[in-house]
């Protein structure tokens, strides 16, 4: 085998416990910083703790496009637009169609998002803003997919936008069919507005790297989706659900717990890649899940999972000392959407059209850069190698 050819610029090279990128910054934001050292999540200069739960999701959407919280006639004309946005192209129709017959949600979801280029009416036009056009459209109709996904699947009646409803009331409406309380409208307008960004994460990443190749915001959206579908990134609620629900009553939390982890299992729901405190979202998504719980008498779930979040602090700081094991996002996540009324399955989908606010954003914020992303990588094979002929072979 050959040596490698000597250069006289140094090569790259990578620390294998780093080869997930950790601690390499790729951009420069004015979004959202991610503190995990003190369990910090800050939205545009906010707190989260600020936003989750008095702000709507239109609110917090204005705030990550333009940088300032709107004023009222702002906040008025932005929903006026986006109830004009939930009307779906025929092509995005007939392939929710499709997808229903064969798709599981993500993939549905992915499949129909890419088809929303249909009506661009200019897309050649990539101004600031024809591109705010294209992410007030897409956050105005991924909710409309996921709930004419999701009737078309069961085989029932589509229903149609309310244009009176703001996107958190009029997506649990057109998921159900029934007009939702005030309390679940604020449960979801405190989910979404939880999830809309969260620093350089692997869906924003993806998001990010094609728009710095100038290809459009739907292209960006519609890849953003393909990462978060891997279950290492936004496939957890669902499974700390599963977890919650095994364990079943408070006096089995510790034994269930330990027996996982004696298994060499995970206890889904805890641990996260950046925090080493608890998750802020976790508090936020808590104290939402209990003002539902609130109105619909329905606490035993919630000091299930409370008692659950307890145990498990503890078993897995005894089980993994030093590794700061706390509750995160999905934790609570799972709660809150299942008493919302909302299918596992469609947890993910749920996220997506939060965390569509912090996709656009950051690719209007790449589209602003004007610059490509091309990181290196280290090359670790052979050099110097022979051809042989397939014959000799």
């Amino acid at each position: 085998m050959a040596t490698q050819p000597s250069s006289a610029n140094a090569k790259p090279t990578v620390d294998p416990a780093t080869s997930g990128l950790e601690g390499i910054v790729v951009a420069r934001t004015a979004l959202s910083d991610v503190n995990g050292q003190l369990g910090r999540l800050t939205i545009r200069g906010y707190d989260i703790e600020e936003l989750a739960g008095r702000a709507s999701f239109e609110e917090v959407a204005y705030l990550l496009w333009h940088g300032a919280l709107p004023r009222e006639a702002e906040l008025w004309q932005l929903q006026q637009r986006l109830m004009g946005y939930r009307e779906l192209p025929e092509e995005a129709r007939g392939a929710i169609q499709a997808a229903a017959r064969r798709m599981e949600p993500m993939d549905a979801l992915r499949f129909a998002v890419a088809s929303l280029t249909a009506d661009d009416p200019n897309p050649a036009d990539e101004s600031r803003e024809a591109n705010l056009a294209r992410a007030e459209r897409l956050l105005a109709r991924v909710p409309v997919i996921v709930a004419t996904y999701h009737r078309l699947r069961r085989q029932q009646p589509l229903v149609l936008p309310r244009p009176e409803l703001g996107l958190a009331a009029n997506f649990l409406y057109q998921l159900s069919g029934e007009e939702p309380s005030p309390a679940r409208v604020k449960g979801l307008n405190t989910y979404l507005v939880t999830v809309s960004d969260h620093g350089m994460n692997a869906s924003t990443f993806t998001a990010r790297v094609i728009a710095s190749t100038a290809s459009d915001m739907v292209s960006a959206i519609t890849g953003a989706i393909g990462a978060l579908k891997g279950p290492l990134h936004g496939g957890a609620p669902g499974p700390a659900l599963d977890m919650i629900e095994a364990i079943g009553t408070p006096e089995r939390a510790e034994a269930w717990m330990r027996a996982e982890l004696a298994k060499g299992k995970r206890l889904m729901g805890f641990g996260h890649r950046v925090y080493k405190v608890r998750d802020p979202r976790a508090e936020v998504l808590y104290r939402a899940a209990a003002a539902l719980a609130d109105e619909t008498g329905e606490r035993q779930a919630l000091e299930l999972a409370h008692e659950v979040e307890r145990v498990g602090v503890q078993v897995l700081a005894e089980a993994k000392p030093g590794r700061n094991l706390n509750t995160n996002v999905e934790f609570y996540t799972a709660l809150l959407l299942r008493e919302l009324g909302l299918p596992r399955d469609l947890f993910s989908p749920t996220f997506a059209v939060g965390r569509t606010a912090g996709w656009t954003a950051h690719v209007l914020e790449q589209q602003a850069t004007g610059r490509l992303i091309r990181p290196q990588s280290e090359y670790i094979g052979p050099y110097g190698l022979t051809y042989v002929p397939l014959e000799q072979r």
